[in-house]
Formats: C-alpha cells, sequence, structure tokens
C-alpha cells in the first residue's frame, strides 16, 4: 500500500504564492491614483470590451489585474453584494471598506483552501468620500491580505518600477489632466529605463473616473475616444457632458443577504435602486 506524498503546510502556501504573483506578473499594469476632484483609474486594456476598470456602486470603484474570468467573478458579486445591502438597508450603508472585508474573507478562503487553485487576482476597490480626506483606496492581493493606499496604488506588470516613477511626480492636487498625462507615463515608462518608453495611444488605455464635481448620484464615468485624446496631446481637461449612463441587464434573485460569492451570471439590481455600473 503506498503511502500519501505529504507537502509541509508552509510549503504548500509558499507554492500557492508564488504560483499566484507568477500568473499577476503576467498582466499589464493599472494605476489608480488621487487627484484633485476625486479618484482616477487607468490602465493598460487593448481590449474594448473586455475592461479592467468598472462601477460597483454610486462612489464605489474597481480595478483588477491577473485572469479576467477570476476578477470578473469577483466584480459580479461585489455589484451583488453592495446591491442587496443598499436595497436592504440604506445606499449609505455600502462602504468600500465593507466591500473590501467581504472580498478580502473570500479571497483568503479560496487560497486556504487545499480543493482548487488561489485566484491569480490583485484588485482595488476606491470609495470617493464627500472630501478629499474621505477619499479610500484599498488594494486586495490574492490571500485576502488588505492595505490602506494613502495617495496612490499600481499593480500587475512592473509595478514597483511603475509606483518609483509615479512617485517622483504625484502630489495631491493634480487637475484630472495632469493625473491622467502622468499615469500614462508611467505605464509606458518600462520602469522608467532610458529608451525602453512607450507611446501608449488611446486604444491602447482604459481611463476613468470617480468624480466629485459630477452632479449625478453615481460619480464614476469613463473618458475615451476624442475627450481622452485631447488630454493625451494638449492636456485640456474631459468634460462630463455627453456622458451616458450604461445599460444593466434585468435583474436576478439575490443570493443570501450578506455574503459574497463569485458567479457566472451578470450584476443585478433590486427594484427602488439605482442600477449599479456594468462594462460599457
Amino acid at each position: 500500500m503506498s503511502m500519501p506524498f505529504y507537502v509541509a503546510p508552509e510549503q504548500q502556501m509558499k507554492d500557492r504564492a508564488d504560483f499566484a504573483r507568477k500568473g499577476i506578473a503576467r498582466g499589464r499594469s493599472v494605476v489608480v491614483l488621487h487627484y484633485v476632484d476625486g479618484i482616477l483609474f487607468v490602465a493598460e486594456n487593448r481590449s474594448q470590451a473586455l475592461h479592467k476598470v468598472s462601477e460597483i456602486y454610486d462612489r464605489i470603484g474597481f480595478a483588477a489585474v491577473g485572469r479576467y474570468n477570476e476578477f470578473e467573478n469577483l466584480r459580479i458579486a461585489g455589484i451583488r453584494h453592495a446591491d442587496l445591502r443598499g436595497y436592504s438597508y440604506d445606499r449609505q450603508d455600502v462602504t468600500g471598506r465593507g466591500l473590501a472585508n467581504a472580498y478580502a474573507q473570500l479571497l483568503g478562503t479560496i487560497f486556504s483552501s487545499g480543493g482548487e487553485k488561489p485566484y491569480e487576482v490583485e484588485i482595488i476597490v476606491a470609495e470617493l468620500g464627500a472630501t478629499p480626506e474621505h477619499d479610500q483606496i484599498y488594494r486586495l492581493t490574492y490571500d485576502g491580505s488588505v492595505g490602506d493606499e494613502e495617495n496612490f496604488a499600481v499593480m500587475g506588470g512592473s509595478a514597483d518600477a511603475i509606483t518609483e516613477v509615479i512617485r517622483k511626480s504625484y502630489r495631491p492636487d493634480l487637475p484630472l489632466a495632469e493625473a491622467i498625462r502622468l499615469a500614462v507615463d508611467a505605464l509606458g515608462s518600462e520602469g522608467g529605463q532610458a529608451g525602453a518608453r512607450r507611446n501608449l495611444g488611446v486604444d491602447a488605455l482604459e481611463v476613468a473616473v470617480l468624480d466629485r464635481t459630477r452632479t449625478l448620484p453615481r460619480k464614476f464615468r469613463r473618458i475615451r475616444g476624442e475627450k481622452l485624446a485631447q488630454v493625451l496631446i494638449s492636456g485640456i481637461n474631459p468634460t462630463d457632458e455627453g456622458v451616458e449612463s450604461p445599460v444593466v441587464p434585468a435583474p436576478e434573485p439575490p443570493t443570501a443577504e450578506g455574503t459574497l460569492r463569485p458567479g457566472n451570471g451578470s450584476g443585478s439590481s433590486q427594484p427602488g435602486s439605482q442600477p449599479p455600473g456594468v462594462p460599457e
């Protein structure tokens, strides 16, 4: 009779962490940073249909790197969690910290479970506050660890090198156009190495903001096409004119209250509440 193969718990956790980190490092980077009127998301993404940046709720945005199918499941689960809580209690009860905690529990459970592989994802949950001092950026890793980022966060690819490029020029009072150009320059810097800079055009970028100056309750909006091109070429701040709310699919029955679990469908919206954001 053959003996079962034994792996020490420490080695098993190390192997799972190495596996997840390698998958995340293959992804193109995402930058999330504070600017004078809100929170900016800039991702290197050449797909026009598969978004790495999305809206979760009125003042909450989501960004991710890694395996698309896995972070898309997390995005959908987050929308359902937030929508159910906002419908059952009050929309003000949906917070970025609560959502980050729910994601941390889910990712931690998946990572420590011996029956399935860990998620190869890193995600950011950002909440726009009433004032800049109340803005929050939470970064979550594959094992459920949560970090409260002060000014900006970078995920995927050459994250450490891109972080150094941003740190040299970042300041909290950056106008939106300057913040976008700083993030794009950092993403194209290839770690800041001389001669390695890439020019990222509009078709290679996904840009969105949580905009405090927007009069609508939902503060998330995308910046693309001619507006993004104007920013990159001339540094003109994009306006909110002509922005349409995304169309949301028909609602589905919610899961048990207070739970967060990945699924395969699309985000749901309960009667009487504004629908959450989905890829446009």
